[in-house]
């Protein structure tokens, strides 16, 4: 988790049991100590199981700087204006009130050999297990002419919250006919269909408010997640809308000029009135600091999440190397179950039980037009491996796309759940 890291709008009255500083254990009391990095899908469900299924063995804190989190997952039907900011938002205070000590401040650095954890506000936290779930930043010069102090002109919307705000507001603004551009990014990165159902809800907008808007991405990939399920809905919804340009035809070829608003695509320049710059990412800057990165990510051992660095050092969702899952929502979630298990075992001697993962990704195309992806996953020595997956299929029924959109709306409500209390 870096300083940059999820910059979001707006704050709630935090609930009593939220505290601003860490509870210092009593002298005497000998509880094992967790501390959990990141309060998204990975670690507020990790902090939570902890607390819960502990009950009272362990001392959880919980360190996360915002007081209000918003969630990337259902942040695009924001954007197509199925939801509202508020609904996509959730506050610590369930969570506090269930076990968990809230710190809300940055975490700066980890002593490992201390076991320590470094916060902005001052003070350390001490661990006996340290669970880092800091999602992702941005790798810095991945697209020539970008970078975070380009973030108001050209907003990136993949740490939701404000910058969702902003380019909603954009999206909003845009003059009659005008052109809205994405920049793709390469991967591994966050929610692998993200984009492309961004586009889509994009798409929704536009038709209904602004329909000879044209919107162009630029993309670094030959193909990407779902692709025949939304070029089909592409097609069928907004035909003529959306220009996809792959690596074949030079998205990969791609820089911007933030002052100007134009986009340069394999030598060609397009002023543009929305330009949404998704770069290329790595994990969460706390995940660096703490010394478990090889490259940009945190490889984990898949029995427990454990980080090949460390032992007592886990990493969660986005930002670990953990092999065949994706980096959504849905999969921090079930690793998080799995390493809270591991971590209860581990210092208080709980039955531990066989590593098992699964993933959804459910992406919105229009109204009631919803597709999804998954697969169910194992342990095994070498990574979180592949067992078997489903996918949506093209030329679907209405009434099955409106089912799997229902679904949809049905995990949401159960994760933020699972994950909040």
């Amino acid at each position: 988790m870096s300083i940059n890291r999820r910059m979001f709008l707006g704050t709630s009255a935090a609930a009593a049991a939220v505290l601003a500083a860490p509870m210092v254990k009593a002298d005497g009391h000998g509880k094992p100590r967790v501390v959990v990095v990141g309060g998204g899908a990975g670690g507020a469900t990790a902090a939570r199981y902890i607390a819960k299924d502990s009950k009272g063995e362990i001392d959880v804190t919980l360190i996360e700087p915002s007081r209000m989190y918003y969630t990337c997952f259902f942040s695009n039907l924001y954007l197509g204006g199925f939801k509202e900011i508020e609904d996509i938002g959730h506050s610590y205070g369930t969570l506090a009130s269930g076990g968990v000590n809230v710190v809300h401040d940055w975490a700066i650095g980890v002593d490992r050999d201390a076991k320590t954890v470094a916060l902005a506000g001052g003070g350390s936290v001490a661990y006996d297990k340290l669970i880092l779930s800091p999602g992702i930043d941005f790798v810095e010069g991945a697209v020539e002419g970008w970078d975070l102090s380009a973030q108001n002109a050209m907003p990136h919307a993949y740490k939701a919250g404000s910058q969702s705000e902003l380019l909603k507001a954009q999206l909003m603004a845009m003059p009659e006919g005008g052109t809205f551009a994405m920049v793709a990014p390469p991967n591994p990165y966050r929610c692998p269909p993200g984009p492309y159902e961004r586009v889509s809800m994009v798409a929704h907008f536009l038709k209904n408010n602004n329909p000879t808007a044209k919107i162009i991405v630029a993309d670094p990939k030959p193909k990407f997640s779902k692709m025949a399920l939304f070029q089909e809905g592409w097609a069928d919804n907004y035909d003529g809308m959306v220009d996809w340009i792959g690596s074949d035809f030079g998205g990969d070829k791609v820089s911007v000029d933030p002052n100007a608003m134009t986009v340069t695509i394999d030598g060609e320049v397009t002023k543009v009135d929305v330009c949404n710059v998704i770069p290329a990412m790595k994990a969460g800057r706390i995940a660096e600091l703490a010394g478990v990165t090889d490259g940009n990510w945190a490889p984990v051992n898949a029995i427990d999440m454990s980080t090949k660095a460390d032992p007592d050092v886990y990493v969660l969702g986005d930002a670990s190397q953990q092999g065949d899952m994706p980096k959504s929502g849905y999969s921090a979630n079930s690793q998080a179950k799995v390493c809270a298990n591991a971590v209860r075992g581990a210092l208080t001697g709980s039955k531990v039980f066989p590593a098992k993962f699964s993933n959804t990704c459910w992406s919105l195309i229009d109204t009631n037009n919803g597709v999804k992806v998954g697969a169910t996953y194992e342990a095994t020595d070498e990574k979180i491996a592949k067992v078997d997956g489903f996918i949506s299929a093209t030329g679907e029924s209405a009434e099955l796309r409106k089912a799997t959109y229902e679904e949809s709306e049905g995990w949401y409500t159960g994760i933020t759940s699972d994950m909040f209390g």
